[in-house]
């Protein structure tokens, strides 16, 4: 399959990359739509930087191409590619002004110093820093820094714009306020843009879509609400979002519906048939916090006793042990009635859950986070 056919965005066919015997990055193919803002997701050593690495020529993949409107860049060096880059650092130049350091590029690239003048002007504004043209690196604070890196890449027209965590030197409340920002200047510009990042966050708040990977492996493409609704594995399912996961058997189904138990429990729940898993199969039964519900402690449902309550502002959350030992998290937009030491039982609409099959985790399934 020609995965380049039609598409004037980015492409990687089959790309992979080994270092000595280290896989790095295993066969992967993503189309990156004209306009998108797609972001590679995963941690640590999952491959997502040298993936990006080899989209910027900064590393030379050992198998597949790279092609970017239809042009194969795989054998051309980073100054034939026409990319723009965000480094984590910023990568900016301390002797230089905020001016000098956007008009950089441009320098480069001899443009005219009229031309310069102009862009570098319509850049800063862009990025809110026109009446700061003439600071010193130093003189600005840390997102401010940011913005000049991302008027420098963004000056220069790039057909293809690249970010490598550009925000982990943040504090919290600032990296709020510049993801937003981001965004906004994305829906603006709707330039191709690959973002790397290992906080589900930040992907969840920029990304038109969100590509997940694992040890070098792609898991899974999909919208931030794709992902979270419909994960494929349990990886996807416990690295984007919060996470209950309960160990489930397949007891049977048919074309529409499957019916399972959950440990601990003689109650059979029955869900939408969406894999081909058949009865006396081992599965997990995704339940993100917010689906839950608490019921009378006598009926149907799980029974389970309230272990704690956390006050969390807007939310609440509570987390409850099952009569299986496992513990779960629950989370409610209004302060419920139930108390540490209660008797309950939880139950979940079932369009909302998802069965997923079993895989061996580090962790036990289970609630992760309050």
């Amino acid at each position: 399959m020609n995965l380049s056919a039609g598409t004037s965005g980015m492409v990687f066919e089959e790309v992979h990359k080994s270092f000595g015997d280290v896989r790095a990055l295993w066969p992967t193919s993503i189309t990156v739509a004209d306009g998108e803002f797609l972001t590679l997701l995963g941690p640590s050593g999952s491959g997502k930087t040298t993936l990006l690495n080899i989209a910027a020529g900064y590393i030379a993949p050992d198998g597949g191409r790279v092609l970017l409107a239809g042009r194969d860049l795989t054998p051309l060096p980073p100054r034939q590619r026409n990319i723009g880059m965000i480094f984590q650092n910023y990568a900016l130049f301390p002797h230089l002004d905020v001016f000098e350091n956007v008009a950089y590029g441009l320098r480069v690239r001899r443009h005219t110093a009229v031309e310069i003048e102009r862009r570098v002007g319509e850049a800063l504004a862009m990025v809110k820093l026109d009446g700061l043209a003439r600071r010193r690196i130093h003189q600005l604070s840390g997102g401010q820094q940011q913005r000049v890196a991302l008027a420098r890449a963004m000056v220069i027209e790039p057909d293809l714009l690249l970010m490598d965590e550009p925000l982990g030197a943040l504090d919290r409340q600032l990296r709020k306020h510049v993801q937003l920002e981001i965004r906004r200047l994305h829906l603006a510009s709707r330039r191709t843009t690959i973002y790397v990042t290992h906080d589900q966050e930040e992907a969840m708040v920029m990304s038109d879509r969100i590509a997940v990977m694992s040890q070098g492996r792609l898991e899974q493409v999909g919208t931030p609400a794709e992902l979270y609704r419909a994960p494929r594995n349990v990886f996807v399912a416990t690295f984007l979002g919060e996470s209950n996961l309960l160990t489930a058997t397949i007891c049977e189904r048919n074309a529409k519906n499957v019916a399972f138990r959950v440990q601990g429990a003689d109650t059979v729940w029955h869900i939408g048939a969406h894999d081909a898993m058949p009865p006396g199969t081992h599965a997990v039964l995704l339940v993100r916090p917010e689906d839950f519900v608490i019921a009378a402690s006598s009926g149907d449902g799980l029974a389970g006793t309230i272990v704690e309550v956390v006050y969390l502002g807007e939310l609440t959350a509570i987390r409850a042990r099952l009569a299986s030992g496992q513990d779960i998290w629950m989370r409610h937009m209004k302060l419920p009635t139930a108390e540490v030491g209660e008797h309950i039982r939880v139950r979940w609409d079932p369009s909302s859950v998802r069965l997923l099959k079993a895989a061996k985790l580090t962790d036990k399934p289970g609630g992760n986070l309050p």
